[in-house]
């Protein structure tokens, strides 16, 4: 019962991300620099993770 609750709380938060997500790019309010941080960064946790074999 637990995990069906944290599923859908999960479930929501992520419905709410992309309401927001389809908000912002309809107005093209869009700081890239941050959305190129954070792909970096995504990046670069990814590929230290295949080198060292850590995570």
């Amino acid at each position: 019962m637990i995990r069906l609750v944290a599923v859908a709380l999960i479930a929501v938060f992520v419905w709410a991300l992309l309401v927001k997500l389809v908000a912002v790019i309809r107005r093209g309010n869009i700081d890239w620099t941050g959305v190129t941080a954070f792909v970096g960064f995504v990046v670069l946790a990814f590929w230290l993770r295949h080198v060292t074999g850590i995570g």
